[in-house]
């Protein structure tokens, strides 16, 4: 069982900068990637990031390459994602989650933390 908590949201305006951070707790020690994901208002979730979670590989979906970074403290069990150069499409509900290792789907997940990008 791992459980998710995000923080760092908030409202910001176009060309600015947020990092939201996502705690772990539980059997981290079975994680396989971290992910984050967004909702915005009337769309289906969508992949934002990940991170491997003992590992360095990270994945990012076409529309934050170059704008967002994913990182890991293995230590703080904190996974961060640096959100630079928003843009109001960033607008969204974000989440964390852990996939598990054996797992074929993201397990586990955060309550979600809310981005607004003013323009």
């Amino acid at each position: 069982q791992v459980s998710l908590e995000e923080s760092g949201g908030g409202l910001v305006q176009t060309g600015g900068s947020l990092r939201l951070s996502c705690l772990l707790f539980g059997r981290t020690r079975n994680i396989y990637t971290v992910g984050w994901f967004r909702q915005a208002p009337g769309q289906e979730r969508e992949f934002v990031a990940h991170i491997q979670w003992s590992g360095d590989s990270t994945n990012y979906a076409d529309s934050v390459k170059g704008r967002f970074t994913v990182s890991r403290d293995n230590a703080k069990n904190t996974v961060d994602l640096q959100m630079n150069s928003l843009k109001p499409d960033d607008t969204a509900i974000y989440y964390c989650a852990a996939y598990m290792f054996g797992s074929r789907e993201y397990d586990y997940w955060g309550q979600g933390t809310q981005v607004t990008v003013s323009s």
